[in-house]
């Protein structure tokens, strides 16, 4: 019978193919070319029809036993791989619970950023509102509204970065103080800490960005008095109960009068050391009134409201505060100085 031997032929085949795959895709073309609606094996079924009436059930049931018998071949093969594969996966994937674990890495606050916190937990204490502004800042702002018109000396000494001849990278966080200054809600007691840029060569005390923490208030019958007292608060609660404060005159275009303050050496307690230089004084910021031209700029009136204004660098504070000589240590991104703090 010429159709029995080629479906024997045809299971032989079927078996060897399938004993050689190497993975269930190639399993599953032979399933298509052996069981599929236009496979070899299914195609013998069609046959049938040269068959007599006699020799057609014999030859179904071969066909039947012949298509089980490769089914159960591939199912059999299927399950092998699969068994081989996951073996193979998990050999890749021993976990040696006997190892000690990774170590876990847990990051902290940077210098500047807890210097920044507590900085502003000082001031909010003290009843004053955190406010930010734009680093891209407009001369306006930066210059004009704080009483450094065009062409004034002071602009030399905030050399900055200029998009145009309007726009520019801020040197100052004074620019936050107008802006706030120009929407006239009195009273206005805030601090506006951010980064700034100057055109600065990079030093152990200098760069071209770095960050200000400016402060303001405006109100009536505030005299110079009270910005004393406020600086003298906040030295005592940053640097110790013991802190002394000293104000020395200086020039600032937008505070008339103005004043550089120095606080005691907290090392040395004012006796004079390596760290204040002998000195026994170290400067920390600048301050002053603001200046009347200032108020009117931004629309109040200087005869019903006076104020203060004063800005200390965050890096100078952390410098001071934890004891770092060189600005640039903060950021270098060097973990074996962050992990100090």
């Amino acid at each position: 019978m010429v159709n029995s031997e080629k479906l024997q032929e045809l299971r032989q085949l079927a078996e060897e193919s399938i004993q050689k795959a190497q993975d269930a895709r190639t399993l599953n073309d032979l399933r298509v070319k052996f069981l599929g609606k236009k496979g070899e094996i299914t195609a013998l079924l069609k046959s049938m029809k040269d068959l007599s009436p006699e020799e057609k059930p014999k030859f179904g049931q071969m066909v039947n036993t012949v298509r089980a018998e490769v089914e159960s071949a591939i199912e059999t093969h299927m399950a092998e791989l699969e068994a081989k594969a996951r073996e193979a996966k998990m050999a890749a994937e021993t976990i040696d619970v006997t190892l000690p674990a990774k170590k876990m890495q847990y990051g902290h606050a940077h210098p500047n950023t807890r210097a920044l916190e507590e900085v502003e937990r000082i001031f909010v204490g003290m009843g004053y509102e955190v406010v930010e502004g734009p680093e891209v800042e407009y001369d306006e702002y930066n210059f004009e509204k704080l009483n450094i018109p065009k062409g004034h000396p002071a602009r030399d000494e905030q050399d900055t970065f200029y998009i145009n001849d309007s726009i520019l990278l801020r040197t100052q966080t004074s620019s936050v103080q107008a802006r706030v200054m120009e929407q006239g809600k009195l009273p206005i007691r805030m601090i506006c800490p951010g980064r700034v840029f100057r055109s600065d060569a990079v030093d152990a005390t200098h760069s071209p960005s770095f960050h200000q923490i400016e402060g303001l208030v405006i109100d009536k019958h505030v005299t110079f008095a009270d910005l004393k007292g406020t600086l003298d608060k906040f030295a005592k609660e940053l640097f110790g109960p013991e802190t002394k404060t000293k104000l020395r005159p200086h020039h600032f275009p937008f505070t008339e009068p103005s004043a550089e303050v120095d606080v005691s050496c907290f090392k040395c307690g004012g006796k004079g050391c390596r760290f204040c230089k002998g000195e026994g004084w170290i400067e920390i910021l600048g301050c002053g009134m603001v200046h009347p031209h200032v108020l009117e700029m931004c629309g109040i009136d200087p005869k019903q409201y006076s104020g203060f204004a004063f800005g200390v660098g965050l890096e100078r504070i952390a410098l001071l505060k934890y004891e770092i000589d060189d600005m640039r240590l903060l950021y270098e991104n060097d973990t074996r100085f962050l992990e100090q703090f």
